[in-house]
């Protein structure tokens, strides 16, 4: 039976493996999807070595990045990125690596956009963090990074970010794992008294539904969106360059 999956690190609780599962068993697929929950990414050789019935793979936190060494090629979006979700094998042997993530974003916060939604704050500077970069771009939505980490190149810093830079930044993504399942009383650092009704909160993070980060925006009048819809279209995105 070929084989999907998910590589990742502490990724139990991931919605890849019942979305694609329910969708091979509702569908009468002849095909199986597996969680590769590793601690490093110089395990991901190992994986390939031991699973060569597999077909594609999903990519998360925090190796989105850190896998391209190990693939054969990128698809022109993800170089420009310079982060994968997504890997399709090829008959050949070769292994591409794409990138959904920015589809996903672009299609689930397009329809929450109003005009004073022109600047942006992206939280986190990681693989995920540069996907949205891409799509703000494509939408034509300018941004700043908010990193921990003065060596990041982000224009905040979280220790120095005030309540008027939140308020000149209408559009906030969370694009770190703070609050994800089981972490659920964690939230960004942020001065959350800078919302304002007229901002408009996106949490990557779709487990729990409500994250704190989006609890503390709802508090402040901010409309708010988590990532259950990113996923499903970034999934379905994947499985379209799977099976193209």
């Amino acid at each position: 039976m070929s084989k999907f999956g998910l590589v990742g690190k502490n990724i139990a609780y991931s919605f890849s493996k019942d979305h694609f599962s329910a969708k091979f068993d509702n569908e009468e697929l002849p095909y199986s999807y597996v969680n590769f929950d590793i601690e490093n990414i110089s395990r991901f050789p190992e994986i390939l070595k031991e699973n060569d019935d597999i077909v594609g793979l999903n990519v998360t936190i925090p190796y989105k990045e850190q896998v391209i060494p190990y693939l054969d090629g990128l698809h022109k979006t993800a170089a420009e990125i310079g982060a994968v979700n997504t890997i399709k094998f090829y008959p050949s042997g070769k292994i591409k690596g794409f990138n959904t993530d920015y589809y996903g974003f672009m299609k689930s916060i397009k329809p929450l956009l109003k005009p004073h939604h022109t600047h942006a704050l992206i939280l986190g500077t990681g693989g995920a963090s540069k996907a949205i970069a891409y799509a703000l771009k494509k939408l034509n939505l300018s941004f700043d990074y908010v990193s921990r980490n003065a060596d990041s190149n982000a224009e905040f810093l979280y220790a120095n970010l005030t309540e008027e830079n939140i308020k000149n930044h209408q559009v906030i993504i969370n694009c770190t794992p703070i609050g994800t399942y089981p972490n659920v009383n964690e939230c960004p650092d942020i001065p959350y008294d800078g919302i304002t009704k007229e901002h408009l909160l996106f949490d990557l993070i779709y487990n729990p539904i409500l994250t704190k980060f989006l609890m503390c925006g709802e508090i402040q009048g901010a409309t708010v969106c988590n990532g259950s819809k990113m996923l499903e279209y970034q999934a379905e995105k994947a499985w379209d360059i799977w099976t193209k």
